[in-house]
């Protein structure tokens, strides 16, 4: 339906009064989809401005990684809801910007309680990627049972603990999470561990997964079982192209129309869906390893 760009400083969130039009422009029931960059982006300098990049309608041609969000998730339709680009600052070393990420998880949560205040019909839903996954989780502890419908998050920045915590607050237990995770990835988990050090040694990034938190779903997109998996929902996906890429997960094509359908109302069985195909594939490829020994006569 539209797309307007809200940038979030140290102060809160500016809009240029977009938000309040748009928001009335909804209908009943309608969607409201935030994006969130991650590393490397801040609003108002050339070459790194989300709202010219990942964020906008039409990025800058000229940029690999710049794909845009809104119009792979059909936001620029009638039927795609209202799009918010979350623009922040960025940059900087990976430890300070990690710690701002917190701050602007809070200034995220502001932003929804506000949208809920003025339109409480209306379903929020977020897809963040990197750095952008702590800023959409940390919103979470703020907030209200039902004031977020559906996280997508890709190639995360974060770890499980903080996760898992996020998860138990009243809006977490109420939302559902897709973990878009690749082993593709694993150079950037790295250094996020040497420079944002772990809550506890034993605690690992979003990318190991988190198998027992009720309303959350990994998706491997690096394994040949979830491409399976996807092809039975009528989801085709490419396999991995190289063995490193901090990018795959809004890259890949195929993988938006995935984003699409979890966010869409009309298919609120989705992730449901995914689980029960993931479990097939994975018990199908664990039959079919080899079993060493002797078999009997």
């Amino acid at each position: 339906m539209g797309l307007i760009s809200i940038t979030a400083t140290a102060r809160g969130w500016c809009d240029a009064g977009e938000l309040t039009a748009a928001l009335s422009a909804l209908p009943q029931g309608g969607t409201v989809t935030i994006m969130i960059h991650g590393y490397r982006f801040a609003p108002g300098i050339s070459g790194h401005d989300p709202h010219g990049h990942i964020l906008s309608q039409t990025p800058d041609p000229g940029c690999w990684k710049a794909i845009s969000w809104p119009r792979h998730l059909h936001l620029h339709r009638a039927e795609g809801g209202l799009g918010i680009g979350f623009g922040w600052n960025a940059r900087g070393s990976l430890g300070a910007v990690a710690a701002r990420a917190f701050d602007m998880g809070h200034i995220l949560a502001d932003l929804i309680a506000q949208i809920r205040t003025r339109r409480p019909d209306l379903a929020i839903n977020l897809i963040a990627h990197s750095l952008g996954a702590r800023v959409a989780l940390a919103a979470l502890d703020g907030l209200h049972a039902g004031d977020v419908a559906r996280l997508v998050l890709l190639s995360g920045a974060e770890y499980r603990s903080r996760a898992r915590a996020a998860m138990a607050s009243p809006a977490g237990r109420s939302a559902r999470v897709l973990n878009v995770a690749s082993g593709e990835n694993a150079l950037f988990d790295l250094i996020f561990r040497l420079f944002v050090p772990a809550p506890r040694v034993t605690d690992w990034a979003l990318s190991a997964g988190i198998a027992d938190v009720a309303g959350w779903s990994d998706l491997f997109i690096d394994r040949a079982a979830s491409r399976a998996a996807l092809q039975r929902l009528g989801i085709r996906i490419r396999a991995p192209q190289g063995k490193i890429c901090h990018w795959s997960s809004y890259l890949r094509p195929g993988l938006f129309r995935l984003y699409r359908a979890v966010f869409d109302p009309n298919t609120p069985d989705i992730l449901d869906r995914l689980d029960h195909a993931l479990a097939q594939e994975t018990r199908k490829s664990a039959e079919k390893r080899p079993r060493w020994g002797l078999s009997p006569l």
